[in-house]
């Protein structure tokens, strides 16, 4: 299934862009593997939340970014992190709570954020990045600028309420943001077809006049040309754009679900016909992009760059309890003139 795919896709990508998908999708999925180890060994507290499945959905959509451009995102947001080109270092270290964290071991997994790469989070209530991903898009076209902000969220935050709140002031506003449904068909643990009558998500944009469509999300070129088509609208100031990723996660809700609302033989089967870094890897082989050797190559790198994150999380001291009384008020808040 894998090898028909990837010979019907012919992309017209260069193998430079194939080897970066392949190689970010990798990344994004070791890295997740190792977290999940080290929760398992207690280095990890509290809720963590694997992207393993997931990978070709941000990596397509972070292929069609520019520098300006935002993203915020749900509590599942360690692919999203990486993808954007924060340090893994950094991410491990504040998945296990250590002072080298993004947040200096504050945040942990679910509040992350980094101001250089654009990233605002990693939000723990369900559906409430949505709203914020609309504010961020409504500061971009107050300044005039033709940034995008892509507003991250899933099959079970399509039914929050304040979901189509902000679709309405988005579209009446015409915000330049692309409203990213990651839908992986199971929400916490009830799938799609039991929680929602609706047969889509992306058509609920229809009652505010929000153009959209679906993708496979399963297929990194198919996400990145949806992608490119809805960054293109958003630009050119026809306002907020839906796409629904149809994607698949391989583990639990979080690293404490079992999983036991769907049967194993169908999570063997996605990983088997439709995981996304095996269709790309794939393409490099059968298209004379890449040799065997390249990919193992390749594999060996990512490796080396995750057991450098997991050594560096172990090693970062935790933080001074001090920190428990910093990043509480704004001492100042500062304002930016417009002109």
């Amino acid at each position: 299934m894998a090898k028909a795919a990837a010979k019907k896709a012919k992309p017209n990508v260069s193998t430079e862009e194939l080897l970066h998908h392949y190689r970010e999708m990798l990344l994004i999925r070791r890295f997740e593997e190792k977290a999940g180890q080290l929760y398992g060994m207690g280095l990890i507290g509290g809720f963590c939340h694997l992207y393993i499945g997931q990978e070709a959905v941000v990596v397509g959509l972070e292929a069609t970014a520019k520098d300006g451009d935002k993203r915020v995102t749900s509590y599942r947001d360690h692919g999203h992190m990486l993808a954007c080109g924060m340090d893994p270092k950094g991410v491990m270290a504040e998945l296990t709570g250590r002072e080298g964290g993004y947040s200096r071991g504050k945040g942990g997994s679910m509040h992350m954020f980094s101001k250089e790469k654009d990233f605002y989070g990693g939000h723990g209530i369900v559906a409430a990045q949505v709203p914020i991903g609309a504010g961020l898009a409504f500061a971009d076209k107050y300044r005039g600028n033709d940034n995008v902000t892509f507003t991250y969220f899933g099959d079970g935050a399509a039914n929050q309420g304040q979901v189509y709140e902000t679709y309405n002031m988005a579209e009446l506003w015409d915000l330049p943001v692309v409203f990213v449904i990651e839908n992986n068909q199971y929400a916490m643990g009830t799938s799609v077809k039991r929680s929602t009558k609706s047969p889509s998500l992306w058509e609920r944009g229809a009652a505010y006049g929000i153009e959209g469509e679906e993708v496979d999300g399963m297929d990194v070129l198919a996400v990145k040309a949806a992608g490119e088509k809805a960054v293109a609208h958003c630009r050119a100031g026809k306002g907020p754009y839906i796409l629904e990723v149809k994607t698949y996660r391989y583990r639990g809700h979080s690293m404490s679900d079992p999983a036991k609302y769907r049967t194993r033989e169908e999570v063997q089967e996605m990983r088997s016909t439709r995981d996304p870094i095996e269709g790309v890897r794939q393409i490099l082989l059968t298209g004379d992009h890449a040799s065997e050797d390249d990919l193992k190559s390749i594999d060996k790198e990512i490796k080396e760059i995750v057991n450098e994150a997991a050594e560096f999380a172990k090693e970062s001291p935790e933080p001074a309890e001090s920190e428990l009384w910093t990043d509480i008020y704004a001492d100042e808040v500062p304002q930016e003139e417009v002109a």
